[in-house]
């Protein structure tokens, strides 16, 4: 590839990496100039000098990673430097998802636990979007930020009981703040339908409150109603909210949750393709058989083993087997679950088979939905990334190395609006990843479920690093990130 007006001297100079550009297209060996965050060339850049050069010879350079679906929210600001998310190559989150966001709320009292997926009670202190952000700004963090508006938090603010469906008094109560937080930058709107705090809203109240997404080209990303009982159903709801709002859907962790589901895939996904020839829908997955979330008793049934993560009832059964701890109570797995709440958990529901169909899926985004609090974590909030690139692309073969980099940075960046990101392109902003193709791996366990991925060599945001050397660099040039803007 030549390298069109190369400047003279630039900030940074990549040199000899092997470029896979995010777009799926095979890999080629070029230098990258990068300059005020941006690439300015690529190619043979021999007569440009960097303030700073890095050789990149015998490494992936990629697009920085876009993990499209996180609860990030409370880390952002908690743990600015990033570290279960830069470590893995990402540069670019999408914060709430499943109808929970920090940002619209000051709570009245103390909130429901679906609420912690965030973090604790107190952290729960913006009553805009835009005073999110402006927090954001004076104090950033190591990775960019796209804000997606939560349906359960637009609920909290709105209403005393949130288990029934909202009034048209209320909706329109919703839908104005939701209007205010998409003028101020988020890119849309989730729900969690499966949830306690978002479960009685029906059909008509989330499409009350959504009507204003089209004006603002915002995204519908829905947590669909059942992903048990009647995954088909859920899914034609989510379909009919995004053509009645006017706006793209987004599935989120597309999934069958227990025995009964095992072998979904084929199925569900014809019925989303069905729905992609009609209008604009996307889906996220995540490349493991467990999902973790509250202790939901209901849910503790279709689950083969359920590690609880935390609980506030027993702080000391975090990292602890469900089973066992029903065991020792005497009790069944559901009222030993009931004993536990408030807590979280891990729970090993999926098949493999219809995990690996769905990643296969060309319009199958990554997205890690990791919750980062709690005595004991997933391992999808530390080695997603390096899962898919390591595990999936090179020992099982699922895809190639190109594929997977598309479906976690071009793929994503085009499906959320990322305007400049996703592509090793000039113009391009320089959010950037510099790996081993032999040795990247996911090393986190359910056993030690914070271990950084290997074969992660650097990452950059907006061409300064944040992670090198197996180590945050205490960098923080991330921003928000707003849709359709670069």
């Amino acid at each position: 590839m030549a390298a069109a007006e190369a400047p003279a001297r630039v900030d940074l100079v990549l040199r000899g990496g092997t470029v896979i550009d995010g777009t799926g297209k095979a890999r080629y060996r070029a230098d990258l100039a990068i300059d005020q965050g941006r690439i300015t060339a690529i190619g043979d850049l021999g007569r440009t000098a960097g303030s700073v050069e890095r050789d990149a010879t015998g490494r992936i350079v990629a697009p920085g990673f876009i993990d499209v679906h996180t609860h990030d929210d409370g880390l952002l600001l908690v743990q600015p430097d990033m570290a279960p998310k830069v470590s893995q190559g990402v540069t670019s989150v999408v914060i709430g998802n499943c109808g929970f966001s920090l940002a619209p709320l000051t709570p009245r009292a103390t909130l429901p636990q679906e609420f912690r997926l965030l973090g604790d009670d107190e952290i729960y202190r913006y009553p805009t979007m835009a005073r999110y952000f402006e927090a954001f700004d004076r104090a950033p963090s190591a990775t960019h930020i796209a804000a997606l508006v939560g349906h359960s938090t637009l609920r909290m603010g709105a209403m005393t009981d949130l288990e029934r469906a909202a009034t048209p008094a209320e909706c329109a109560q919703m839908s104005r703040v939701l209007d205010e937080c998409l003028g101020a930058g988020a890119i849309g709107f989730s729900t969690g339908l499966e949830y306690p705090t978002n479960a009685a809203a029906s059909t008509d109240e989330i499409v009350a409150v959504a009507e204003t997404l089209s004006a603002h080209r915002g995204l519908y990303v829905t947590h669909t109603r059942d992903y048990v009982d009647d995954i088909d159903g859920a899914m034609e709801e989510a379909f009919e909210i995004g053509r009645r709002v006017k706006a793209a859907v987004v599935l989120s962790h597309h999934q069958g949750d227990g025995k009964k589901n095992h072998g979904h895939a084929a199925r569900t996904l014809a019925r989303y393709d069905r729905a992609a020839a009609r209008q604009p829908v996307g889906l996220d997955v995540y490349p493991y058989i467990a999902g973790s979330t509250t202790i939901m008793p209901d849910f503790v049934a279709d689950a083969e083993r359920v590690l609880i993560t935390w609980s506030d009832a027993m702080p000391q059964a975090g990292g602890r087997d469900l089973d066992d701890i029903a065991r020792e109570m005497q009790v069944d797995r559901q009222e030993a679950a009931l004993r536990l709440l408030p807590g979280g958990a891990i729970y090993f529901v999926l098949d493999e088979g219809d995990v690996r169909r769905i990643l296969a899926h060309p319009n199958a985004m990554i997205g890690s939905d990791g919750l980062p609090f709690g005595r004991k974590v997933h391992p999808r909030l530390w080695g997603t990334f390096p899962r898919v690139l390591g595990h999936y692309a090179r020992e099982v073969g699922l895809f190639t190395l190109e594929e997977a980099v598309r479906k976690m940075t071009s793929l994503s960046a085009e499906r959320f609006g990322l305007a400049g990101r996703g592509r090793i392109e000039v113009g391009f902003a320089a959010d950037l990843v510099i790996f081993d193709a032999g040795n990247i791996i996911d090393r986190a366990t359910y056993e030690d479920p914070t271990r950084p991925a290997a074969g992660i060599d650097a990452v950059l945001v907006a061409g300064e690093a944040v992670w090198e050397q197996g180590r945050s660099t205490g960098a923080r040039p991330g921003r928000v990130l707003r849709h359709g803007r670069a």
